[in-house]
């Protein structure tokens, strides 16, 4: 069989000209750039319902102690469940269990601290689920943090 070598520069222009055609309203779904690849996502539009239909709510919700430890594993990769445990203050068994059947967090070594504990960290599945392709793109504490007048501003207000 014969394989052709294409040009990155011709499958980046094909890429632009699919995103393009997709982001019509004919269509339903657009082309997203996810992990480092691309995936067909249904527009936010869309979302509910479809949603309600494949009944994807209660198939993906995750429990706040299963983000607080996702979070946890995603910030501090690899990183040992006594240290989660250690951060959250909490036993992280179950919450891992979850995260692991789910596909979003995997082993990824040992320690070689004593008893070399399991060493976890996210998965490609992780990324997609948080639509999201590589990981300094998550959050930062300063993208998470609130004006500091946010109280004097509201007394404004209420004084007018």
């Amino acid at each position: 069989m014969f394989e052709a070598e294409i040009p990155a520069t011709d499958i980046k222009i094909a890429i632009e000209q699919l995103k393009e055609k997709y982001l019509t309203e004919e269509y339903s779904f657009a082309i997203s750039a996810t992990n480092g690849g691309f995936q067909f996502l249904t527009k936010p539009a869309y979302q509910a319902s479809i949603g309600i239909l494949l009944k994807q709510q209660s198939k993906k919700r995750l429990s706040t102690s299963a983000l607080e430890t996702m979070a946890i594993i995603a910030y501090k990769q690899p990183i040992t469940k006594g240290e989660m445990e250690q951060i959250r203050g909490v036993n992280c068994d179950y919450s891992v269990q979850k995260l692991l059947e789910k596909g979003l967090v995997e082993i990824k070594g040992k320690s070689e601290s004593i008893g070399r504990p399991l060493l976890w960290g996210t998965t490609d599945q992780f990324m997609e689920y948080f639509g999201i392709n590589e990981l300094s793109e998550l959050p930062t504490l300063k993208d998470l943090s609130t004006e500091d007048n946010v109280i004097g501003e509201e007394e404004k207000q209420q004084q007018e």
